[in-house]
């Protein structure tokens, strides 16, 4: 309870989407690929066997929720921390209360929400505590992972991968919320739907707006069309032609480019920016358009990209939507090459399924005598010092890898030059390994 300025007690203020937050795991929806009947994550539940595990998926997706309920489901404790809020004192009080409950018998589940706020030291504070049972972690996160969390915790912890809601998905969700209200409220199917439509995967936003909703309908009998149009102003206009979602939007965008078809490109860049979608996120996406679909054929295409965030960034509209046209343009009539985003994915996908080899002695950096000793960097060959600065038949992979092949240019664009020299340079290093052995060393010894 809170009180108000004369002492009188008056009940605190909680959020719909607080309130309506699901109290039982079959009642969670969404997210079935993680939760579902069958799936590894729902099979440990059923065992009792829940292990430290991380969520990874944008805002309003249910992270926090499904945290709460996989600790109901296997009668575990439940603390709560926000890397946002909490320090050292914060994360030391809950160890102490895990222990707690540890001496009693019964299982914690410790939930920390925002997991890469904090920093690598406080990162590493849970691990023996996660080590020696004291509580099950799970952590909740907007961000990659592999990029933000430690390695020694994402080794203890299993990631899931949370996805936006459909509009079905929100459009249940929003329903079932209203069935909870007492008294429940009529609301038209068209009202919740055009919501659903704008909350764009976050049920939290969904949910917020329902309530905002209710509030602007006062008396009516039925939340309508009209009272949610009214609350969404401009928003609601980006699905009032043929109802797509902002998301397929952006697939229609960058296939365009893909496609190299500028007007069509320049036709998806306009709508979204008529139903409301932030500049930035479009800057953002044509960012990786250059990286991912134009790459090293025309390698001015990522400068150009980059230049035009940062005019949106620096002086905002009507200058930098101008700017990022321009970018969306030279990307679709550019070359194409996806060279570079494959040998990414083989090269993440081939490093995820091998050891962790070491680095050669002879690529290893000899900063002090005893490593010069070990022969670290011996044998090194200075390119600067070789033929057109080549080092003909060296190899820079692990032992392991020699002669991995990854990055494949097209004949196309520059990279059509970058092909004609990696196959010349390919050609030195056969003739290399020619030289050092040669064929009739092994037809005398025959």
């Amino acid at each position: 309870m809170a009180s108000d300025l004369f002492g009188n007690h008056t009940p605190a203020y909680e959020p719909l989407a607080s309130r309506l937050r699901p109290q039982r795991l079959e009642h969670y929806i969404g997210q079935e690929h993680v939760i579902g009947p069958g799936t590894p994550l729902r099979k440990s539940l059923d065992a009792g066997q829940l292990h430290s595990v991380i969520f990874w998926g944008p805002p309003g997706v249910g992270k926090t929720t499904l945290a709460r309920l996989i600790a109901q489901y296997v009668d575990a404790a439940f603390l709560a921390l926000s890397a946002v809020m909490s320090g050292v004192k914060e994360i030391r009080e809950a160890v102490q209360r895990a222990q707690q409950y540890r001496a009693t018998g019964r299982k914690t589940v410790l939930f920390i929400d925002e997991v890469h706020r904090f920093n690598k030291s406080q990162q590493d504070a849970f691990l023996p505590y996660v080590e020696d049972g004291t509580f099950i972690f799970v952590g909740a996160t907007t961000e990659n992972p592999s990029f933000e969390l430690n390695n020694a915790l994402l080794s203890r912890a299993q990631v899931y991968v949370l996805k936006s809601l459909s509009a079905e998905q929100l459009q249940q969700i929003l329903q079932q919320g209203i069935a909870q209200l007492d008294p429940a409220p009529r609301a038209s199917a068209e009202a919740l739907q055009m919501i659903a439509d704008v909350a764009d995967g976050d049920a939290r936003r969904a949910l917020n707006m329902l309530e905002f909703a209710l509030q602007l309908s006062g008396e009516d009998d039925e939340l309508s069309v009209a009272v949610v149009k009214e609350l969404l102003g401009n928003q609601a206009r980006r699905f009032d032609k043929g109802g797509e979602a902002f998301y397929d939007q952006i697939s229609a965008l960058h296939k365009s480019v893909r496609g190299s078809d500028p007007d069509a490109a320049l036709y998806w860049f306009a709508r979204m920016l008529d139903g409301g979608c932030d500049p930035l996120y479009i800057a953002r996406r044509v960012v990786r358009m250059a990286s991912e679909d134009i790459g090293n054929a025309d390698p001015r295409a990522l400068t150009l990209c980059v230049n035009a965030w940062d005019v949106q960034e620096r002086l905002g509209s009507p200058e930098g939507e101008l700017a990022i046209a321009q970018a969306v343009t030279y990307l679709a009539c550019a070359p194409k090459s996806n060279a570079v985003y494959k040998a990414f994915n083989k090269v993440r996908a081939m490093i995820a399924s091998q050891p962790s080899y070491e680095v050669p002695l002879h690529l290893r950096n000899a900063p002090t005598k005893l490593m010069k000793q070990l022969d670290y960097g011996a044998e090194y060959r200075y390119a600067h010092d070789e033929p057109d600065a080549f080092a003909a038949g060296e190899n820079y992979f692990p032992p392991e890898l020699k002669d991995t092949q990854l990055y494949e240019p097209v004949n196309r664009g520059l990279e059509s030059k970058i092909r004609q020299k990696l196959e010349h340079l390919q050609q030195l290093n056969q003739q290399s390994t020619q030289q050092r052995y040669p064929l009739s060393d092994a037809g005398e010894g025959e």
